[in-house]
């Protein structure tokens, strides 16, 4: 049996001799490595903190301390420690398996869920807080990456952890990357505090002297702020210490010794502490410590040589790459049009506008709010901003599109890429809720293509909007139709008729529309005539079209990728209700839950009766009820 399968809990972890722990590592680092490989997932994050991690499970007691881990896409050691080491591990990220975060509904030892970046503190000095109001003493430390601290949300709650508690340990794993490499002052910051060998020798050095000296423990008792002070006289004191947050390190994060040293000395300290701690991402594994961006989270690959399956001839292309390479093309002719994306040139397909124009393009960091506000700042001077952001992302700049983009009227156009399903990912990657966010905001155009030679024309309609712009589409493969050589603007608020029906008429959001046109040729072998529309706009809707439409048929039925709750379909019956029009609609959407990760969108849909086969029998089952109610009412 290996070391690893020993662990069944913390408890084994703390029960090791110091001589075993490069092999658990090892160990760990290859059940990783192997079950990736598999599956797909955060491989780089995860290889980076394994010494760190078993650190803090020898040092601290989960699930009575608390961890809580920014975004928690390095939490698969986390999870091998703490009793999941086991069939579930084998399936992460897949139907029936873990989930690829931490949640609470997972383990006692996940003590706050994740899936967003730079959560970690602020959770973490709530808890402390509760914890100092029960009475109680437990350890809270907040394991945060670098790139959390371009995140506005962590210095918020850096602001106020020394006027909220007295002990908390925040962990800064410093491995120089988020997604893509790490952006702005702070990084280089960090860089300055790991170069600085005075500072951090003068750290330990002081204190050490002034136990050797007459009355020198007096002045250690004093407290933190003559240290700090005397500091001072000889190097300027870190941004933390600025904050009466004790600073300490850097510390090589791959030494156990050094990991456990200091998070006892964290867990003893009677004030905020920050243990800066260096790791490197991508750990124990050449091809990802050459490619860290690639291997931050990655599809399945081939273990031994880090190679993903090739794709087959003529696969389409990438939806993400499709809307980097049309943005190139506008850009080539119009310098005025940029883009932004916030720590993700590569998953936007930003990074193709990053390689030909970089004058054009603009990576802010883990920093949303600031994205809409940055572009906001542009098109109030002639620029033609697009910013592209995950439609899960975008919630994080909600306030900033209501308040500073769409009450000023300013021409943004937000590309929000993995709008539907992120299967592997979960609840909290799944875009399932744009449309119901944005269409209440006054002057907003929705769109949604159903290929890829419509998101080209829709980013050229975009950029033609005076006011906010959105354009949805998923993750993953387009369909595979020709392009135009340059896009052309759509008709604002028109759909497209594909085919003519009597019965029923389905009108569909976006990649929704090839669904819609094989669960019509499945009605159609019941005898049952249906139409087929590309809605194309959420807002406007095409109301000369859905009036005709309610008027010439028994059932309207909408199809979007998207929650039922307020989405496209809602919108529909809106429509309708304010032109006093009476039409049944069945509504196709995903239901009022949050969604939970799964292999593939097809195992989901399936799981949650939205497959074509189940759609055909929802029509057929509300076209029989709308006949029971005809004949009741001719009696």
């Amino acid at each position: 049996m290996s070391l690893l399968e020993q662990i069944q809990s913390p408890r084994d972890v703390k029960r090791l001799e110091a001589k075993q722990l490069p092999l658990l590592a090892q160990e760990v680092r290859e059940r990783i490595i192997a079950t990736t490989a598999k599956n797909g997932g955060h491989i780089g994050p995860n290889l980076g903190v394994v010494e760190l991690t078993i650190g803090l499970h020898r040092v601290f007691n989960t699930p009575v301390d608390k961890f809580t881990f920014d975004v928690a896409h390095q939490g698969y050691v986390h999870k091998l420690l703490t009793g999941r080491n086991g069939a579930a591990f084998d399936h992460i990220r897949a139907t029936g398996g873990l989930s690829g975060f931490l949640s609470r509904q997972e383990s006692e030892h996940d003590a706050f869920g994740a899936g967003h970046a730079g959560t970690a503190l602020s959770a973490a000095l709530g808890m402390a807080k509760a914890r100092d109001l029960n009475g109680t003493d437990e350890h809270v430390v907040a394991l945060c990456g670098d790139a959390a601290f371009t995140c506005g949300i962590t210095m918020e709650a850096l602001n106020n952890v020394a006027s909220t508690t007295k002990r908390l340990i925040i962990v800064l794993n410093d491995n120089k990357w988020s997604i893509a490499k790490n952006v702005g002052a702070l990084p280089r910051y960090f860089n300055e505090l790991i170069t600085n060998p005075v500072y951090n020798r003068l750290n330990d050095d002081i204190e050490q002297f002034l136990q050797k000296v007459p009355g020198g423990e007096s002045l250690i008792n004093f407290g933190s702020k003559w240290k700090k002070e005397t500091k001072d006289f000889f190097v300027s004191s870190s941004l933390f210490e600025k904050f009466d947050v004790r600073y300490i390190g850097p510390i090589d994060g791959h030494d156990f010794k050094q990991v456990e040293h200091y998070l006892e000395f964290a867990k003893r300290a009677e004030q905020p502490v920050l243990l800066h701690v260096l790791t490197t991402k991508g750990k124990g594994y050449d091809v990802a410590l050459k490619n860290p961006e690639r291997f931050h989270g990655a599809s399945p690959f081939d273990a031994e040589s880090g190679q993903a399956p090739a794709s087959p001839a003529g696969t389409p292309p990438k939806y993400q790459d499709v809307m980097g390479q049309t943005l190139v093309k506008i850009a080539k002719q119009d310098q005025k049009v940029v883009g932004i994306t916030a720590a993700m040139p590569s998953g936007t397909g930003l990074n193709i506008l990053e390689k030909e124009l970089p004058d054009q393009f603009f990576d802010v960091g883990i920093a949303e709010e600031h994205a809409v506000l940055f572009a906001g700042g542009m098109a109030t001077s002639g620029l033609h901003p697009v910013c592209a952001i995950y439609s899960t992302f975008l919630q994080r700049g909600y306030d900033q599109i209501i308040h500073d983009i769409a009450l000023q009227k300013l021409p943004v156009l937000f590309c929000m890429d993995r709008a539907g399903l992120s299967p592997n990912d979960g609840a909290t990657h799944h875009g399932l809720f744009d449309i119901a966010y944005l269409r209440c905001v006054p002057g907003a155009l929705i769109m949604a293509p159903a290929n890829e030679d419509e998101l080209a024309d829709m980013m050229a309609t975009g950029l033609e909007w005076q006011g906010p712009a959105f354009i949805r589409y998923p993750r993953g493969n387009a369909a595979g139709v020709p392009m135009k050589h340059f896009p052309e603007p759509i008709k604002i608020g028109k759909s497209k008729r594909l085919q003519s029906g009597t019965d029923v008429d389905i009108w569909a959001y976006g990649t929704m529309l090839a669904d819609a046109e094989k669960v019509a040729a499945r009605l159609s072998e019941h005898g049952i005539s249906a139409g087929v529309v590309n809605a194309r706009f959420a807002k406007p809707v095409d109301v000369d079209a859905l009036s005709a439409s309610a008027k010439s048929h028994r059932l309207i039925v909408s199809m979007e990728d998207h929650v039922i709750t307020g989405g496209f379909g809602t919108g529909l019956a809106e429509a309708l209700l304010d032109a006093c029009i009476a039409c049944p609609i069945l509504r196709i959407g995903w239901p009022d839950e949050f969604v939970e990760h799964g292999s593939s969108v097809n195992s989901l849909r399936e799981a949650y009766g939205l497959n074509n086969e189940a759609i055909t029998e929802l029509v057929l089952d509300r076209l029989q009820a709308i006949r029971t109610v005809d004949a009741d009412t001719a009696k």
